[in-house]
């Protein structure tokens, strides 16, 4: 694979942000990547270079017909001046698997891997260096054969941007509260919910608006069929905690398999946490919260890491957890998994990736 690197001048460059203002996904570094895919002749190279829009003809599969898919990783600065990455191979197998499901070209994991790390080499300067920040990589994939006919594109462009982040959540570390959704579906098994693609994040809009009129920060998703078992939220996968035992809903085909919900996972069981990938009903939350034997929950999710949840409201009722704190498991897991993340401690699973200096 060749990879062409255009030079930014540094009278060109953009003045790196403050970390206190970041926030999340508010600002781009200086260069982005892109490589072109035609049927017959397969991938171009890749090309690095400056930060601009994107051209498209109005006709472009993906302004029609969503064939669209994406990814979310970080890239962590850790105290000594290290540069790691937290299982980009993950991401790049998750693409290749969307690719497939939506009828499109896989990025070879290998080429998604190089280009990557030629991106983040190049930008490195952008990588903030302040406790809890990082830089936050979104790749992406789209049909651009401009064609109106429901067919897949003969055509694509990947490209990789990059952004300096702080926090997902202005509450930090703090409890958010969830609002179960019990009209709208956000997907079903044998649909594309296990896909990172952006069809399912539009679909979620108007409920998680509501959601947000009503003071909640994220929808908890019950299954498209009977309204009955707990998916995921908005943003990330679910965790619930009972005693000691950490319960998440079973992979079914409409949940995305994160590669966060993995690793605490994994994480969870080596330190001594039994665990339970199952299905989980709303009635059964509802009925931990309320006698008290549901003592956790949290969101886990690349870009909030670890979200605890304070609360959560089913069909006009609150039902507050943990006295609406964060709670010790939720903690250790977070604290564990971040210092992994930014090299704080021994990476025992292999997972951290060191692929320069800044």
């Amino acid at each position: 694979m060749r990879i062409t690197m255009e030079e930014v001048p540094a009278d060109r460059q953009k003045p790196l942000v403050d970390a206190a203002v970041l926030g999340f996904g508010k600002y781009y570094t200086d260069r982005m990547l892109t490589r072109a895919y035609h049927a017959g002749q397969g991938w171009g190279e890749v090309g690095i270079g400056k930060y601009a829009p994107i051209v498209l003809d109005p006709a472009a599969k993906v302004l029609h017909y969503s064939q669209e898919i994406f990814e979310g990783l970080k890239a962590y600065c850790a105290e000594d001046g290290r540069i790691l990455l937290f299982r980009p191979e993950e991401n790049a197998k998750r693409m290749s698997r969307s690719a497939e499901r939506m009828c499109m070209p896989p990025m070879p994991v290998e080429d998604f891997l190089s280009g990557l790390k030629e991106l983040v080499l190049a930008e490195k300067r952008w990588i903030p260096r302040a406790p809890g920040t990082s830089l936050y990589i979104r790749p992406t994939m789209m049909g651009t054969e401009p064609a109106l006919g429901v067919h897949a594109s003969a055509s694509y462009l990947f490209f990789m941007i990059l952004s300096p982040v702080g926090a997902y959540f202005k509450e930090g570390f703090k409890p958010i509260g969830l609002y179960v959704e019990n009209d709208y579906v956000r997907a079903v098994p044998g649909g594309v919910g296990d896909v990172k693609t952006g069809g399912n994040y539009a679909a979620s809009l108007l409920a998680a608006s509501k959601a947000e009129e009503k003071g909640f920060s994220q929808v908890l998703w019950l299954d498209a069929r009977e309204r009955h078992y707990v998916e995921e939220v908005g943003a990330m996968n679910i965790f619930f905690v009972f005693g000691r035992c950490l319960v998440t809903p079973a992979l079914c085909g409409s949940i995305l398999p994160g590669i966060t919900r993995d690793s605490i996972i994994k994480l969870a069981v080596s330190l001594g946490l039994a665990v339970e990938e199952r299905t989980v009903t709303i009635e059964e939350i509802v009925a931990g919260a309320t006698d008290g034997s549901l003592t956790e929950a949290f969101g886990a999710g690349t870009a909030a890491v670890i979200a605890p949840v304070g609360s959560f409201q089913y069909k006009g009722r609150d039902f507050p957890i943990s006295g609406d704190e964060a709670g010790p498991v939720a903690r250790q897991l977070y604290d564990e998994l971040t210092a992994i993340q930014w090299g704080r401690k021994p990476d025992p699973f292999g997972w951290v990736q060191v692929i320069g200096r800044v």
